[in-house]
């Protein structure tokens, strides 16, 4: 990362903290069941063709499961490549679209960030600011993401993963993960009522 981005990521990071100090968020969700929930939003780092191609497996993963999935993308340059995708379930943003200090700055990412998703899923395994911006401020009901000390107050769950997994082994985990803590816990019987 340059100097100039080292510059910016800290002024953002001041002001997030300062945006956050006064919206702490609410209490989380009680219950989790990911076969109830009915809306996701997943942000993730475009800017690696391969990985962008598993966070499309996965968005039709989930579009299987009768979910509505919504995607951001991020590019840490000025232009957006061609893609193909669908503008149903993915945006995307690039370095123009951020502030000084690395803030999104575009409708879509301010309408994604009010949206009460059930589910965000943050697969912003590469640290990106911006991305990680979004997944602090967003109203999700329920927010998973890659396990960092300093963010435990941001997320619902976070799962820990080394730097030098990739994001398919991430994606294996939070499919891991979700499904167990979406397991009912087997009734017992009370042997005084027998």
């Amino acid at each position: 990362m340059s100097f100039a981005k080292n510059i910016k990521t800290m002024f953002g990071e001041r002001f997030l903290a300062k945006e956050m100090a006064g919206n702490k968020r609410g209490k989380p969700m009680s219950k989790f069941n990911f076969t109830e929930i009915k809306s996701v939003g997943i942000l993730f780092d475009s800017s690696d063709k391969e990985e962008f191609e598993l966070v499309k497996k996965y968005v039709n993963y989930l579009k299987e499961m009768k979910k509505r999935v919504k995607a951001i993308g991020y590019f840490s340059n000025k232009q957006i490549p061609a893609l193909t995708y669908s503008k149903l379930e993915y945006d995307f943003f690039t370095d123009k679209e951020l502030t000084w200090y690395l803030k999104p700055n575009d409708p879509f990412v301010k309408n994604f960030i009010e949206e009460e998703w059930d589910l965000l899923i943050d697969l912003n395994i590469h640290d990106r600011f911006p991305l990680k911006y979004i997944a602090t401020v967003c109203k999700a009901k329920f927010k998973l993401g890659k396990y960092d000390k300093k963010e435990q107050e941001a997320y619902d769950m976070m799962i820990e993963t080394a730097p030098d997994k990739s994001l398919k082994f991430f994606l294996r985990q939070v499919d891991t993960y979700l499904f167990m803590i979406n397991r009912k816990e087997p009734e017992t019987t009370n042997p005084d009522n027998n």
